[in-house]
């Protein structure tokens, strides 16, 4: 088998990031099926291997054709911004926030060139690379703009849960007028194309109503009858296996029950809650995770990037207390999108 380079972005420098990519580039089975090249500063990923207690090689290369892609070695393209002092864990700050933006547009750009068959993006804080003049939302919106793409949608896998969303950065109030018959028929185009990429047959697809009960026929809302259920008429007429909507109180029970392989979310926090509350675990002894699984994938990009499921975890950066559990799913999942990607695209 031919192993697929990676592109693994680091993130914030601040944060958990280059703790729990060491980590998860410790584990022998990532090298037998791929080759991890990740994007940091030097000095970033010394602080990290003395954080963790690993003795790895760091192999700085210009090209991924040079990189080693053994255990014990860490491959990285250097992007030479931060030097010893300009960071501090579990601090916001301009330089970092810059730092983590400029190692996800230089893993895209690679991708984009055919360099790398995917990337991974480790966690950046929001706050961070606004500071930094770099106003996006997130790195689904870096990803789109960078890979010139109009057409996307974020998909979260855990617990046994796929989740991809109609809406995800918005208010409420706002999430009412957004959603509209053709963006729920295109995130259902989304699933089938995320399940496709994932190996799965048949492809069965669960919408969620957006209100409680989906509306009880219009007594509360008509996001279903406006919008939702005529993208699902239509979805079907197209070929799709599609139910719903249905009461976004049990579509995820059913899911988890075997009836679904996705289900589509109306708003972010519809679709976030039941993924970390299937995908996390916390050890009320010690306020820690034992359990971060999950997956934060954008679908319907020209390029495949899959993500951690949390975010960068200040409070603990530079601890020695990360969990790399969520990144090594990203990777895992990475793998398999390049394995099924040319068949689908």
């Amino acid at each position: 088998m031919v192993r697929p380079v990676l592109g693994i972005s680091i993130g914030d420098p601040a944060g958990i990031g280059p703790e729990i990519c060491v980590k998860a580039l410790s584990h022998a089975d990532i090298y037998e099926k791929s080759i991890p090249v990740v994007y940091a500063d030097r000095i970033v990923l010394e602080d990290a291997l003395k954080v963790t207690g690993h003795s790895f090689t760091i192999n700085a290369i210009k090209n991924q054709k040079d990189a080693a892609g053994t255990l014990g070695t860490i491959d990285f393209i250097d992007a030479a911004l931060l030097k010893k002092g300009d960071y501090e864990y579990g601090q916001v700050s301009a330089k970092s926030g810059d730092a983590a933006f400029q190692y996800v547009v230089s893993a895209i750009k690679d991708a984009m060139a055919g360099n790398t068959a995917a990337v991974v993006t480790g966690p950046i804080n929001k706050e961070a690379i606004n500071l930094a003049g770099h106003h996006y939302a997130g790195h689904t919106e870096i990803f789109a703009e960078y890979t010139n793409t109009k057409n996307y949608g974020m998909l979260l896998s855990g617990g046994g849960l796929n989740v991809i969303h109609v809406t995800t950065h918005v208010s409420m109030r706002d999430a009412c007028d957004l959603i509209t018959k053709d963006r729920v028929l295109k995130t259902i185009r989304l699933a089938d194309l995320a399940l496709k990429l994932m190996g799965k047959t048949p492809r069965r697809i669960g919408v969620a109503g957006f209100n409680a009960h989906s509306s009880e026929n219009g007594l509360f809302g008509d996001q279903e009858a406006r919008a939702i259920s005529p993208a699902i008429e239509e979805a079907r007429a197209e070929g799709l296996y599609v139910t719903g909507p249905a009461p976004p109180d049990t579509v995820f029970v059913k899911a988890l029950g075997g009836q679904f392989d996705v289900v589509v979310a109306m708003y972010h926090d519809q679709g976030h809650i039941p993924l970390k509350l299937c995908g996390f675990r916390m050890d009320p002894r010690t306020g820690l995770f034992s359990q971060m699984s999950g997956i934060n994938t954008t679908i319907g990009l020209p390029i495949i990037r899959t993500s951690v499921d949390h975010g960068t975890a200040f409070d603990r950066a530079g601890k020695n207390q990360a969990n790399e559990e969520s990144l090594l799913d990203a990777i895992e999942l990475a793998i398999t999108f390049a394995g099924n990607w040319k068949q689908n695209n």
